[in-house]
């Protein structure tokens, strides 16, 4: 059944699960904290308007550690069926979606759950998280040990700094233009309007999701026990000698 059988005027289908917004709220909110705070770091203009570069930069550490550790629990304790399958679509980077990309024609075609401007995104947002936590772990060590004091690593973190922000603001400016503003709402609720998925998502069939499941087993409450604990640690420990 394809999504333009579904009566579109007034309804709305899911799109986004509860494990996938968390997701998704969690870096958004710890990916803004920590780029003001980086740019205080970074800049010597806001660094003397804060004045207290130590405290700034105790917030920095400390919320790349929670970041972690949510991002962690949030894997743990929710739907990991759904997160494999999220995971598979933004994975399969097809022809069709490199001619999305290429092409302005190609996008009036029909597209799945996430277009190839969005698997791009997620793609390379993945890997910006990966750089921001090797180049930072490796910045935060060197400041005490000198083995750790790899040459270019501060300019990595810096670089990885300015490109992921500039992702961001077309991301952003994407969802708030006329076009994207109708998807705004899967964010709260995990909704979209009917016509919005005909339209900009007709090859996507929402009844072919999966749904959401519940129940947490005791090994995986353990595990996201020790994680928060761990987490709580390494960010207390982390705003403290930073």
């Amino acid at each position: 059944m394809a999504v333009e059988t579904l009566p579109a005027v007034g309804r709305r289908v899911h799109r986004f699960s509860v494990t996938e917004r968390a997701l998704h709220g969690i870096h958004a909110t710890a990916f803004t904290i920590m780029l003001g705070s980086g740019l205080v770091l970074f800049l010597p203009v806001l660094s003397q308007v804060f004045g207290n570069r130590p405290v700034v930069k105790a917030v920095h550490l400390a919320v790349a550690a929670l970041w972690l550790t949510a991002l962690l629990l949030v894997a743990i304790l929710g739907d990991q069926r759904i997160l494999r399958r999220t995971r598979r679509q933004f994975e399969s980077l097809s022809r069709d979606d490199l001619r999305w990309l290429r092409s302005a024609a190609a996008r009036a075609e029909p597209q799945g759950r996430f277009n190839g401007g969005q698997k791009l995104n997620a793609i390379v947002q993945s890997a910006f998280t990966l750089l921001f936590f090797v180049s930072g772990t490796l910045m935060w060590l060197g400041e005490r040990n000198t083995t750790f004091r790899l040459p270019g690593t501060i300019a990595l973190h810096d670089l990885t700094m300015v490109a992921a922000t500039g992702f961001v603001i077309g991301h952003v400016a994407i969802a708030l233009s006329r076009t994207g503003r109708p998807a705004l709402s899967g964010l709260a609720d995990g909704t979209v309007p009917a016509t919005y998925a005909q339209v900009h998502h007709g090859a996507w069939n929402p009844a072919d999701e999966p749904v959401e499941q519940h129940g947490l087993s005791p090994q995986r409450a353990l595990a996201a026990g020790v994680v928060a604990v761990a987490g709580v640690i390494a960010a207390a420990l982390l705003a403290g000698v930073g």
